[in-house]
């Protein structure tokens, strides 16, 4: 560990300024100068470590081409500022594998000053977060996560000095991580409400510096979701000047602002970079631009024969030579692992909406788990599978283990629970309430209902063609991560029993690929119906 911290610290010419005043108010130098302050920001990166398929053209995004950008804004700009909004982990195998460290070492090499903790930064056990904290060179930050002890888990705050001004930097996780987090890891975590936290913080921090940026990953979300996200936050507390957000995955064309705070979100896994080009005059910002950046993003132009030509909706950005040589080797480690063929997909089976609908994808993945519990003799009546566990789309053509591995990067294994009827009926209860969020159910062959969104139920339904029998006892195959209460799934704590195959949920999936005749076909099978 030591080495590879040397390592990094001699690589990574640019180091974390940290500063804080002895008490007192902060007073600016010239109160009538105007500086200018550049920011690059980036969120739920989820593992994209080097150039990567994006539905559907080849060869987006990657560290390497973001390092170059940034080195040639870095050249372009009196003061650079470059944060990430949290979810660095979980993602591609390249990542997943070494757990993030080559994503922590192109981050260090880019010069990031700092990071915020999502949500995904706690699907690991708590030393693989103590250890990527320790081997990285810049502050993770989070005010708002406490131990069982009381104390912050992370550094709430940095105040980052520039020749003449002052910029603050505060970090807050979603308290939604209490419940979609995995329950063995973030039991014994507090994550208190983000408006409450930075109620008291950004006061004291409006005294140390210039401005205040909040560095969160909470989700940007329609009015509707009251009490969630950065627009509820920014409605709620005054004083914040930007907030730069993440977890919710959105793009935005343009800044939103609510309540005189600037609001900013760069999609996801390093397709874009946001740049704000800011002017700050006696302590406040009077001039703001932005835009998300693309990083090598193409579009695929269809020809009249029928073949296709890929376009990059800006210009193509050179990978940093460098970078790419640090990175290579683990992607190598992983493409020997990984290559086998397993199969073929005749067409695309994408993932777009596997957080909202029944998709081709999620019936494949929840059936892959139903028919591995009967391979080991347990007969299970269906199996059902979170839509936000499936991460990437199966592209058209040859499957590798590899392209099952992006799919579901997590350690999930296929877990089997058996539950009464009376007790079900809370699964069904809940089921409407997660329509369009990462809890929403895949389901196999074996079940089938209606959602009623006006009424918020289930109506319909049948298991194994019958109405749910509250006397009788069912079998049903999950993830581990639900099987324990993960995205809100509670109500899988009241089984009568539970057994864990210790197969990872991907690896059953890969099985069943491959005792597959013939190319597989994305078909959906019309389990759910949604009424709105």
């Amino acid at each position: 560990m030591r080495k590879r911290k040397t390592l990094l610290l001699l690589l990574v010419s640019v180091a974390v300024l940290l500063s804080s005043c002895a008490g007192g108010t902060y007073v600016q130098k010239s109160p009538e100068t105007v500086y200018d302050l550049t920011v690059l920001h980036t969120n739920d990166h989820h593992g994209h470590v080097l150039k990567f398929y994006d539905y559907p053209a080849p060869d987006n995004g990657g560290l390497p081409a973001r390092a170059t950008y940034v080195k040639q804004v870095r050249q372009e700009v009196p003061n650079l500022l470059v944060l990430d909004a949290g979810d660095v982990n979980t993602g591609m195998p390249e990542s997943n594998f070494f757990n993030a460290e080559p994503d922590f070492i192109g981050y260090s090499y880019i010069g990031y000053d700092a990071m915020t903790l999502g949500n995904h930064e706690f699907d690991n056990p708590k030393e693989v977060l103590a250890a990527q904290m320790e081997e990285s060179n810049f502050p993770f930050l989070s005010a708002n996560i406490r131990d069982a002890n009381g104390k912050l888990i992370a550094t709430p705050y940095i105040i980052k000095e520039y020749d003449g001004f002052k910029v603050a930097i505060f970090g807050l996780t979603t308290k939604e991580t209490a419940t979609i987090g995995n329950p063995q890891i973030v039991a014994d975590l507090t994550f208190e409400d983000e408006v409450e936290t930075a109620k008291a913080l950004v006061p004291e921090l409006k005294k140390k510096a210039d401005i205040v940026i909040a560095l969160v990953h909470m989700g940007i979300y329609d009015d509707g979701r009251e009490g969630l996200g950065s627009r509820w936050l920014a409605r709620n507390v005054d004083g914040i000047d930007m907030i730069i957000d993440g977890h919710s995955h959105t793009f935005l064309e343009k800044p939103m602002v609510e309540n005189g705070t600037y609001i900013v979100s760069a999609k996801q896994w390093g397709l874009y970079v946001g740049r704000a080009d800011i002017k700050i005059q006696n302590m406040k910002i009077v001039d703001f631009s932005w835009k998300p950046v693309p990083i090598n993003l193409k579009t695929r132009e269809k020809k009249a024969d029928g073949s296709s030509v890929f376009h990059y909706v800006d210009k193509e950005i050179p990978e940093d030579a460098q970078l790419l040589a640090m990175l290579t080797p683990y992607a190598d480690k992983v493409e020997a692992a990984l290559a086998e063929e397993i199969g073929t997909a005749a067409d695309v089976f994408p993932n777009e909406t596997v957080r909202q609908e029944e998709t081709a994808l999620g019936d494949l993945v929840a059936d892959s788990m139903k028919w591995y519990a009967e391979k080991m003799n347990l007969d299970v009546d269906f199996a059902i599978n979170n839509g936000g566990g499936i991460r990437e789309t199966l592209p058209t053509g040859t499957i590798t283990k590899k392209t099952i591995y992006q799919i579901l990067p997590f350690d999930n294994s296929v877990y089997v629970i058996t539950m009464k009827g009376s007790d079900l009926k809370g699964l069904f209860d809940y089921i409407p309430t997660v329509v369009g969020a990462g809890a929403y159910p895949q389901v196999s062959d074996g079940i089938s209902y209606t959602i009623d969104l006006a009424a918020g139920e289930v109506k319909d339904l049948l298991i194994g063609g019958k109405p749910l029998d509250p006397n009788a006892t069912y079998k049903i195959a999950t993830n581990s991560y639900m099987a324990t209460g993960g995205d809100g799934y509670v109500v899988f704590k009241n089984a009568s029993q539970g057994y864990d195959t210790s197969m990872f949920q991907r690896d059953a999936t890969i099985e069943y690929i491959q005792q597959l005749d013939g190319a597989i076909v994305p078909e959906i099978a019309g389990r759910v119906k949604i009424i709105k």
